[in-house]
Order: C-alpha cells, then structure tokens, then sequence
C-alpha cells in the first residue's frame, strides 16, 4: 500500500505512461504506411497483425525491464564501486547510443 503514496511510483508511472503512448503513436504511423502498399484484401490482417505484434513485443519488453530493476546484487567492485547485472546492462545501453548516434546523424548528413 506504500506504493501508492510513494509520489516516486507516481512519477515513474507517468513518466511510462507517456513513453507508452508516444511509441503506441509511432506504431500506428508507421503501420499505417506499410499496410497502405498491400492490396485491400490484406490490409485488415496486416493491421491486426502488426498491433498485435507490437503490443506483444512491447509487454516483454515492460517485463524485462521488471526483471532489468531486480539485478541489485553486486558482481564485482571496480575503484570501490559495486558493480550489478543492472548497471551493466545499462553502461552497454548508454555506450550503444554513443556510438550510434553519431553514426546516424553522420549518414543522414551526407545523403
């Protein structure tokens, strides 16, 4: 029941909330532009399909972040820092988006 006046919760909750709805949006869109190329009759299975592709992928993804959350215990130290199976994951996510962003905008850059 602590969870509930936690206003912590309440902002991690909006804070998913909003993510949620923003990549729901960007499914429909881009749903939206590869069914329009079938022909009609494969348009309705095509849509049902994808929202259905896209709600079951993004459910695994919320339980593996769940899961991501419970990875506390330290697998080593480094200069006094404990290190986790969380934090690690994370570093490897941020290290990823540094190296490719620059990649992507370079190639958007020069053509």
């Amino acid at each position: 029941m602590e969870l509930l006046t936690d206003p912590q919760v309440w902002l991690s909750f909006l804070t998913l909330a909003v993510l949620e709805i923003v990549l729901g949006i960007d499914n429909i869109i881009f749903l939206v532009v590869l069914v329009d190329r079938l022909p009609s009759s494969q348009r309705r299975l095509a849509r049902y399909l994808g929202l259905g592709f896209a709600m079951v992928t993004r459910i695994a993804l919320l339980f593996s972040i769940t899961w991501l959350a419970t990875l506390h215990s330290t697998l080593f130290t480094v200069f006094g820092n404990e290190i986790s199976g969380r934090d690690l994951v994370l570093f490897g996510g941020g290290l990823f988006l540094i190296v490719k962003s620059p990649m992507e905008i370079g190639g958007m850059l020069s053509g």
